[in-house]
């Protein structure tokens, strides 16, 4: 499957190359260079490049690039997938995924590489078997293996590796058993003058925190299953039994994951709480005016917050003079990108932005288009089904209820 695979920066430097079967130079890369170099946004690199005697395969993810080099056709989904599960994997072990954290702990980088690969093939990916596999680091385990000559790797190999649910480890006990469910849904919405939702849709996602002794058999049902487009499981999902009765039934990992992510293209079923009124004057040798202001639905009832507006000027546009009611706002003349961090908003007064802007005598004056984002947190409650699974001898209580927050929800609007 995977031959080799490097990690480089924006600035086409190699920040690490790993290998699994032939070395593979790193001049394969210049293909890759190439192509960086011709587009304007470093994600607008196409994901798959084919050379004469290679593929490339990459994911872009903050400021750096991960590049899988394979001699023969592979998925290049499942290299994709298991190229986030890197990322993913990195971010849980050094709190980032950055090129100061992988320089910072490159032997613990090219262990945990070993071991989810395997001669090229997938091998471990779950990352409660990694992190009984390799220990996290942390100040006290670092001190104690440089006076014992220890390292972070285990030397007895995790139980759940050799049973039928390799993504649980096995003996798990918990003097509290609880579990909760974050439901986190972006809304991506574009929104005309008049206020009517021109195209709306959501993506969302359920993250999982699993704290179970034993082998829990877990059952969710879903309020309106059929709403629900593209969706992608965890491998502990029974994908059956949602094809049938579109319910979820799974033993669940220890720890936290990924339940499911879903997508929803019903544009009736997207209430936009927010608003946006603008006034925007812009005339080329003369200057303009803008004035904005931003707030939540009456009826919606919900509170905003983290709210951010964006708006990428005309290249005309010189300087901005603005007031802000609330927050703060900053403009870059290079890339006239205008920022305005809000904050939080409550039912009431409304904040507003106003102030002039400074326009050349050329280019084009056409008003920018608005970009909103923020974030909505609630809490609700509901039930999930637990069964008793004894596989292991484990005897516990399973509990009535379980918590299900909605930890945060995400939506951008456009207008």
């Amino acid at each position: 499957m995977l031959n080799s695979l490097f990690i480089v920066n924006t600035s086409c430097d190699v920040i690490l190359e790993k290998h699994w079967k032939s070395v593979i130079h790193r001049t394969v890369c210049d293909y890759f260079f190439d192509v960086q170099k011709k587009v304007a946004q470093p994600e607008d690199v196409p994901p798959v490049l084919s050379t004469p005697h290679h593929y490339l395969i990459s994911v872009y993810q903050n400021q750096l690039y991960l590049i899988a080099v394979t001699t023969v056709e592979t998925p290049p989904l499942m290299v994709i997938e298991f190229l986030h599960r890197v990322i993913q994997t990195f971010v849980q072990y050094f709190d980032e995924f950055s090129d100061s954290c992988i320089k910072e702990n490159i032997v613990l980088v090219f262990e945990l590489l070993d071991e989810m690969l395997d001669n090229g093939f997938p091998l471990a990916t779950e990352l409660n078997i990694l992190q009984e596999l390799i220990k996290p680091p942390n100040f006290l385990r670092t001190i104690a293996n440089q006076v014992t000559g220890k390292t972070n790797v285990s030397e007895v190999l995790p139980t759940g590796q050799l049973s039928n649910i390799p993504w649980r480890r096995a003996d798990v006990k918990y003097t509290n058993n609880e579990t909760y469910f974050d439901v986190i849904e972006e809304i991506d919405a574009i929104i005309d003058k008049q206020g009517a939702t021109v195209f709306s849709e959501i993506q969302g996602y359920i993250d999982c925190c699993c704290k179970l002794s034993g082998m829990p058999d877990l059952t969710m049902t879903l309020v309106n299953p059929r709403l629900l487009d593209d969706v992608s499981f965890h491998p502990c999902v029974r994908f059956k039994r949602w094809e049938n009765e579109r319910v979820l039934s799974f033993v669940p990992p220890d720890g936290n994951f990924r339940l499911l992510s879903y997508h929803i293209a019903l544009q009736n079923m997207v209430a936009i709480p927010v608003y946006v009124r603008h006034t925007i004057h812009m005339k080329a040798g003369s200057g303009g005016r803008i004035e904005l202001t931003v707030g939540p639905k009456q009826n919606m009832g919900k509170v905003l917050e983290d709210v951010v507006v964006e708006m990428n000027m005309p290249k005309a546009v010189q300087n901005c003079n603005l007031l802000p009611s609330h927050g703060k706002y900053s403009f870059d003349p290079s890339t006239k990108l205008l920022q305005w961090n809000v904050g939080k908003i409550e039912l009431g007064k409304p904040p507003t932005l106003k102030g002039t802007m400074s326009i050349t005598a050329s280019g084009p004056v056409d008003s920018p288009p608005i970009i909103v984002k923020f974030k909505i947190n609630q809490l609700a409650a509901s039930g999930l089904k637990v069964n008793r699974l004894d596989m292991y001898g484990e005897k516990y209580k399973p509990f009535k209820g379980v918590k299900y927050i909605t930890k945060s929800g995400k939506f951008q609007v456009r207008t």
